[in-house]
């Protein structure tokens, strides 16, 4: 039987599969969107209308983003803000944020996924939690973009409800009442949410954070998101701020608030997760919780570093995020494997963390964190096709000849030859497959200085 795809004659093809299997020489097949066959070099191929040579290269799953605000690309480093911790960066930032409309969602959404697949990224998640009165379907704009580039999506319907008035951190105009914010959720999942088997476009439920939000709103959140058979998501224990915050507000730590509200469950993933204790570690990997490491972000805002390696060992399901454009600034997944790779040695020892540990917290540990197992993040035959083919060729790789996965994460810089989603190409040799990119890079400089303000 013909493949529509083979990619083929791969220096090594890194499956990231149940036993973590490796084939020099190896081939995928990809047909209908599926991965159709697997082999090494000594096993016949299969006839396909399109075929890519991938000698000189690594092949991996395709990267998985568990953390994004893409919105946020509007004021990547901004300055008053290179310098701030994650409260003063918020109260600074709502004001400008502020101005988020339709078009501006759908075109930072749009160029944020676009370099996001620049780095071997073929599923992403948005934090969409910032709705403005009068601005429009945002989650609907942003899905648009996914879909134009080809990229697998999991926006989330996210949400505030604590606006300054009451406590919190934004202004009056980007918050909702939660009956609001509830309904519009549900909304939400009836229209894009896609059970299907290697769906394009699902959707899940995600309050901004236990300081942004009432407890009431996060209790029916869970509810809903039970009812509705979707994933949640919020951020979690992310600094000394937040603990602080959690134990002076409700009087206890942010994991016995997240269990109080409902959220201990593994229909959820929490973003950042720096601060859990021992006891906390073992309990979050007990109840099945996904949790999104952002490496770059934790350190630009002093953060701290998020214990990955003790998380994993207790059952944690540990992806990678990019975080907000305008916290970690670059939205490159290659980028935050190496850097967790590095914090993972830094944090639990030399040997504790190494270029295939990253890999499987950038592939299978985010598939966890999405509750896609068995469907993305692997080559496997009948999983998804995506995956992306990494050039191992030139100054910055020479002499790494005898591991390439290693040499994959600590040589570079380096960015995807060719990122494919479900069979299809989105990046090829290093660019954009797209005609658009020019125009929506007119559009994002436009939109980009209306919001920081840089026309007046």
């Amino acid at each position: 039987m013909s493949a529509d795809l083979l990619v083929y004659n791969a220096q090594l093809v890194a499956t990231v599969d149940a036993t973590r299997r490796e084939i020099p020489g190896g081939w995928i097949a990809i047909t209908n969107g599926l991965i159709s066959g697997v082999g090494s070099s000594v096993d016949p191929m299969p006839d396909a209308t399109q075929r890519i040579d991938a000698s000189g290269c690594l092949v991996t799953p395709g990267l998985i983003n568990t953390h994004h605000h893409l919105y946020q690309n509007l004021t990547r480093a901004y300055p008053p803000m290179t310098s701030s911790p994650l409260f003063g960066w918020l109260q600074t930032l709502y004001p400008l944020w502020r101005a988020l409309n339709e078009e501006s969602a759908h075109v930072s959404a749009w160029i944020g996924l676009a370099e996001l697949a620049l780095s071997g990224c073929t599923t992403s998640t948005d934090h969409l939690y910032l709705h403005p009165r009068n601005g429009g379907d945002l989650l609907t704009a942003e899905i648009a973009a996914a879909q134009d580039l080809g990229i697998r999506f999991h926006p989330t319907r996210g949400s505030m409800s604590l606006s300054q008035k009451d406590g919190g951190l934004p202004p009056d105009d980007v918050v909702q009442e939660d009956d609001e914010i509830l309904a519009l959720s549900q909304v939400a999942v009836e229209r894009h949410h896609d059970r299907s088997f290697g769906a394009m476009t699902r959707i899940a439920l995600a309050p901004c954070s236990p300081f942004s939000v009432t407890k009431d709103l996060m209790i029916r959140s869970a509810e809903l998101a039970e009812k509705l058979d979707v994933r949640l998501h919020t951020h979690f224990a992310e600094n000394a701020e937040d603990d602080d915050f959690s134990i002076a507000t409700f009087g206890c730590r942010p994991f016995e608030y997240l269990k109080e509200v409902g959220w201990l469950s593994n229909r959820t993933w929490v973003a950042h997760c720096v601060m859990p204790n021992d006891e906390e570690i073992v309990q979050l990997g007990a109840a099945g919780i996904g949790a999104a490491h952002c490496p770059s972000s934790n350190m630009i805002l002093a953060s701290g570093i998020s214990p990955v390696v003790d998380l994993r060992k207790a059952g944690v399901h540990v992806g990678l995020g990019v975080d907000g454009s305008s916290s970690a600034d670059s939205a490159s997944l290659w980028l935050e494997a190496r850097t967790a790779m590095l914090l993972g040695k830094l944090k639990s020892g030399a040997d504790a963390a190494d270029a295939r540990m990253a890999l499987e917290v950038a592939t299978i540990g985010g598939a966890g964190c999405l509750g896609r197992l068995g469907e993305i993040g692997q080559v496997v035959v009948g999983q998804v096709g995506d995956l992306a083919i990494w050039d191992l060729t030139g100054i910055q790789f020479a002499g790494a000849i005898a591991d390439p996965v290693e040499g994959w994460l600590r040589c570079g810089p380096t960015g995807a030859r060719d990122t494919i989603v479900h069979g299809k190409a989105v990046v090829r040799n290093g660019q954009l497959v797209s005609t658009k990119v020019e125009e929506m890079m007119k559009s994002h400089t436009k939109l980009a200085a209306e919001m920081q303000q840089l026309n007046k």
